[in-house]
């Protein structure tokens, strides 16, 4: 996200969802473009077939910087769903989940982060956009609604659940939003606390068996600066009793910048009482007292999908070294960490930078604030944000770190065709950013050296009237971005 813009938990299952059925669709490609279709015939369960094309009449807005990568449109702002003629896809496209159906078509879910909105587009088996309709509006939906994590029983032991953060200001709250469920009916967890959040992401269930156990990103420049915290309950799937904790040093207090690449820093999770009914002032009042982390405005957060699933990564995207970080504690530009928590106790670990933007002759000397993060079983994907700083020298990257060899390179950079003025025309360097970034190898087909990605995309300076509050809240009836999603093959995972 950039800062310049600026109870139980109903879960439906697998059987007893009512899917869209499909009919005649419009059918967007140019020969040339049917051509360069990739039939991956995957899912021999259901008899599926997906075919990967460019579905929206949106190019993919990226340039691809190592051979080998392909990318496809497939939903855009522009695009008329066949069965769901009115349905616009609103702008910000951020935070997402996909579900594959017992029938063979996918359910995907993306937040609009600038139009505080959930849509729910229903795809068919080739993976083309059908129908549409928006879960959450902005009435419901309250805040920004930045990054997202889709739980599933497979993965994490309970849900499907959509755990889609608040990132307003301090006293923001997170959803849990049923993805199969009622329009505009969600959960707010409130014993998740209030933070300036990013994203919300519960851990795999091999991580603490019977537990349940969510890591918090405080995307906060104030006073308290932003700290990762801890859900922590002793049931499996419970978002409502458990306890709050917040990341501190183990031995006194540390600056993030006194904390260097290659380091590895002790850190305990100190418990937040009563966390429920503290207002987000109070919360940042509470753990700046406990001496917890104070980071530059912590982004998203990933584990590792090979492993013990306690093998944690997560961005700090940086603030400019003026007022709340004059003294310049923390990152400008830009860190990414590498969090171990404990075999058998979930409230200690240890903490290490693993790239430091700051150290702007170093390997990520690049860095102009990272943002969203996917981490695969070998691979960190660093997505950026402009930094509004009036430095920039590119438009935002993809940068992929390499677990084993701690490689670190670009593998794409956002495309604004500012020939186009369709577009915003001249648009400065890294005006654009991305928004969630998730490996869908397994449902779309692939492999760990040739994998399949979704992505999405904020060309924030693409507007228009026929874009505006498409969702029909109540709360941002001006807002009116366009964004896109595609999907990205060729990189390993």
């Amino acid at each position: 996200m950039r800062e310049l813009k600026r109870g139980a938990t109903r879960v439906a299952t697998l059987a007893g969802v009512v899917l869209l059925g499909a009919c005649a669709e419009r059918d967007p490609l140019t020969a040339e473009m049917a051509d360069a279709a990739v039939s991956l015939n995957r899912n021999a369960a259901t008899g599926a077939s997906v075919q990967l094309a460019n579905y929206s009449v949106t190019p993919a807005l990226v340039n691809l910087l190592v051979p080998g990568v392909q990318a496809y449109g497939i939903i855009s702002s522009d695009d008329v769903l066949p069965e769901s003629k009115s349905f616009i896809f609103g702008g910000s496209a951020d935070g997402a989940g996909l579900l594959r159906n017992p029938n063979g078509t996918f359910t995907m879910l993306v937040n609009h982060e600038d139009n505080y909105s959930v849509s729910r587009v229903t795809l068919g088996r080739n993976f083309r956009p059908v129908a549409a309709e928006y879960l959450v509006n902005s009435t419901v939906g309250l805040y920004r609604l930045c990054s997202a994590t889709l739980a599933t029983p497979a993965e994490h032991g309970f849900g499907p659940v959509f755990i889609t953060a608040g990132e307003s200001n301090q006293e923001s709250q997170i959803h849990a939003v049923d993805p199969y469920g009622p329009v505009n009916s969600t959960t707010l967890l409130t014993s998740f606390g209030r933070w300036n959040t990013e994203n919300a992401v519960p851990l795999p269930k091999q991580a603490y068996p019977g537990k349940t156990a969510v890591i918090i990103g405080d995307d906060d420049s104030g006073p308290f600066g932003g700290q990762i915290a801890m859900y922590l309950s002793n049931t499996v799937g419970d978002l409502s009793n458990g306890k709050l904790y917040a990341m501190a040093p183990a031995d006194g207090y540390l600056n993030e910048r006194d904390m260097v690449v290659g380091q590895r820093y002790e850190v305990v999770f100190k418990e937040i009482p009563n966390q429920a009914s503290l207002t987000g002032a109070e919360i940042n009042a509470l753990v700046g007292s406990m001496g917890a982390f104070q980071f530059g405005r912590v982004e998203d957060i990933d584990y590792r999908k090979s492993g013990t699933g306690r093998d944690i990564y997560f961005n700090v995207t940086g603030q400019d070294n003026s007022g709340n970080n004059a003294g310049y504690t923390r990152s400008k530009y830009g860190r990414v960490y590498r969090l171990v928590l404990a075999k058998n106790d979930p409230t200690r670990g240890a903490l290490e930078p693993i790239l430091d933007g700051d150290d702007r002759t170093g390997p990520a000397r690049m860095f102009q604030n990272p943002d969203n993060i996917l981490v695969t079983k070998n691979y960190v994907y660093i997505q950026e944000d402009p930094n509004g700083y009036g430095d920039e020298t590119h438009d935002s990257y993809i940068y992929q770190y390499d677990i084993n060899t701690k490689a670190l390179q670009v593998v794409m950079e956002l495309d604004h065709r500012r020939a186009d003025p369709y577009y915003g025309g001249n648009s400065s360097f890294g005006s654009w950013e991305y928004g969630a970034m998730l490996d869908v190898t397994d449902g779309l087909g692939g492999s760990d050296a040739n994998a399949t990605f979704l992505i999405a995309i904020q060309p924030h300076t693409w507007r228009g009237p026929k874009y505006q509050n498409p969702d029909g809240g109540t709360i941002r009836p001006t807002e009116n971005q366009a964004s896109q999603m595609i999907v990205v093959t060729g990189l390993p995972r």
